[in-house]
């Protein structure tokens, strides 16, 4: 019997208040397996400690380097992030990517990449990040595209909304694949695999939902992770439906990492 293929091995930045959705849907798929967690904030690290017992955690995307990895004996093919969307989001101040704003800290996870060398970079934020800013639209995706070529990365990407999966709410986020461009994928439609994966399923096809509803985010979540909110410590509704709509939706991750174990098996 052949040898089993070792599994990618998975940064997961700005992890989250939830339970990693990165790495909850990744790991499904069997061939990734989350080597460490960044996270700023103490009580989401003690949510993902009580799941991830054994993951090591970084609080500081600013602090973490390469070099830090490496001394801990940390290895990394996979980097994930959902970087924050407070200055990108419709909702929010629209400030961009700009020195000093909580969504320019992508630039952490360009730095990361140019230290790490990934074999994948997965991101993942509002659909926001494809239009803005409104004076010159694109521009903050543009600077997403131009900083992962600088780096030698070709990239893929999709508006996938969590209703795509069957959610029973819409919640459209754009996802993005990155990968040295001198691996030679660029003709390799990873997104189109992902789709050829779950249409059988009929689960690709949009349903017809309305807008964010509270308690279909939590209801959804608490479905897609097998986990309960007030078990890890939401006791207050309005807080666990900030959580949930905040997290990474894991069906989408799974989908991803199984698009990404099928081009590496076709590679």
């Amino acid at each position: 019997m052949s040898e089993s293929k070792p599994k990618l091995k998975v940064l997961d930045l700005f992890s989250g208040i939830l339970v990693g959705g990165f790495s909850l849907g990744l790991e499904r798929t069997g061939g990734f397996s989350t080597v460490a967690f960044c996270e700023i904030e103490p009580f989401p690290r003690r949510v993902l400690a009580k799941h991830w017992p054994e993951v090591p955690q970084y609080d500081d995307v600013r602090t973490l380097t390469g070099d830090i990895l490496a001394r801990d004996g940390i290895a990394v093919d996979v980097i994930t992030g959902g970087f924050p969307c407070q200055d990108l989001s419709t909702a929010g101040k629209r400030a961009g990517m700009g020195e000093g704003t909580r969504s320019g800290l992508w630039s952490e996870i360009v730095r990361l990449i140019g230290e790490l060398r990934p074999r994948y970079v997965i991101v993942e934020n509002v659909a926001a990040l494809l239009s803005g800013p409104s004076e010159r639209r694109g521009g903050w995706f543009g600077r997403v595209l131009g900083d992962l070529a600088e780096c030698g990365y070709d990239a893929e990407w999709e508006n996938i909304p969590a209703a795509t999966m069957g959610a029973l709410h819409r919640r459209e986020r754009v996802w993005v694949i990155a990968y040295p461009a001198a691996v030679g994928r660029t003709e390799v439609a990873l997104f189109d695999i992902a789709r050829d994966v779950y249409e059988a399923c009929g689960r690709w096809a949009p349903r017809d939902v309305g807008a964010l509803g509270g308690e279909n985010i939590i209801a959804d979540w608490e479905k897609q992770s097998g986990l309960s909110l007030v078990a890890d410590g939401f006791s207050d509704g309005s807080r666990r439906c900030a959580a949930a709509g905040n997290a990474v939706y894991p069906a989408i991750s799974e989908l991803i990492g199984r698009a990404i174990l099928a081009a590496e098996a076709g590679a």
